[in-house]
């Protein structure tokens, strides 16, 4: 049994009924999410509303005399400033928390 192959008209209409049922079933999880997230945000919104207190100032922070003087052994000024921003860079921690006291070159 052979069956005849697809004319252009027959192969379109099954391609735009299925990008039809794709952007539909996309537009029904959109909508889930949507309900879902507010739901979630009621839920969530009530729970902080009774357990939320004024919270207390932070502390403040403690100022530094200024920045100490860093040893620099075998290497030049330039160097030492990219081994510093790499060192902030690669830590995640800002450049003025870090307390370098001596670079050398190895």
């Amino acid at each position: 049994m052979v069956h005849d192959p697809l004319g252009i008209l027959d192969a379109l209409m099954i391609a735009v009924s299925g990008f039809f049922i794709v952007f539909l079933m996309l537009a029904v999880l959109w909508g889930i999410i949507v309900i879902v997230s507010r739901a979630v945000g009621a839920i969530a919104g009530k729970g902080s509303e009774a357990a939320s207190a004024p919270a207390a100032a932070p502390a403040p922070a403690p100022v530094l005399a200024g920045p100490a003087a860093v040893v620099l052994e075998g290497i030049d000024e330039t160097q030492a400033a990219c081994v510093m921003a790499i060192v902030s860079h690669e830590t995640g921690i800002p450049l003025d928390e870090l307390v370098f006291k001596s670079i050398k070159a190895v």
